[in-house]
């Protein structure tokens, strides 16, 4: 599917009132931005509110000491939260937004935005509904970082980005950016996972070995 098509709002079900259909229709614009493309960098204004009909978004914070973590993804059917945010507060952006996968979407300017978000009670359950999912996965994301335990997160990830060949391509430090950690712990548990035969580690690769294992880790105590 692509943002030629006149199938767009089927990615945004929510938003099936005729005349925010219409207005949509008539002022959101199809962009195309390739793998890497950086949407918006800490300090820039927001010009525009980007709804996603394919590919992902990483929205990712990069700290003074060069530390990174990843807030989360825009994915089909999702908007981002802090340009919602930077719109309806006018303020720049604070964090930073990479192409993940290559990504079609809709692009509303500010003032069509505005005028739908004052008018359209369909429009304004969505983008609200919308930021209250997203602000509810932050919250849980402080939670972890702040107080889960490094091992149980590593293996829940391990768990959930294994490939079909049971494993991950990918480095120490990505792992790390993702978990909001430094690369030094997570080598430090992933050698640890390897001697417990719960991984197998080489350069670029980490080899789920048992899954089981990892699942009990990871599982939620009580």
């Amino acid at each position: 599917m692509t943002t030629d098509d006149a199938d767009w709002p089927a990615a945004f079900p929510a938003l099936t009132e005729p005349e925010c259909l219409e207005r949509l229709r008539r002022e959101a614009r199809p962009v195309r931005l390739p793998r890497g493309t950086v949407v918006f960098r800490p300090g820039h204004p927001c010009s525009s509110y980007l709804m996603v009909v394919d590919g992902a978004v990483r929205v990712q914070m990069i700290g003074e000491s060069g530390r990174e973590i990843v807030l989360y993804r825009v994915q089909r059917g999702e908007t981002c939260i802090l340009t919602t945010a930077c719109l309806m507060t006018r303020a720049g952006y604070n964090a930073e937004g990479v192409v993940e996968t290559e990504v079609t979407a809709m692009a509303l300017d500010a003032q069509p935005f505005h005028d739908l978000l004052a008018r359209s009670a369909a429009f304004r359950d969505f983008v609200f509904a919308s930021f209250g999912a997203r602000l509810t996965g932050l919250m849980m994301l402080v939670e972890e970082v702040a107080f889960g335990r490094v091992d149980l997160r590593l293996a829940r990830f391990l768990l959930d980005r294994r490939d079909a060949a049971g494993g991950l391509d990918t480095t120490h430090q990505a792992v790390a950016v993702e978990l909001g950690t430094v690369r030094e712990v997570v080598s430090r548990q992933l050698k640890e996972f390897e001697r417990r035969g719960l991984v197998g580690l080489t350069r670029g690769r980490i080899a789920v070995h048992d899954a089981a294992a990892l699942e009990r880790l990871a599982a939620p105590i009580g």
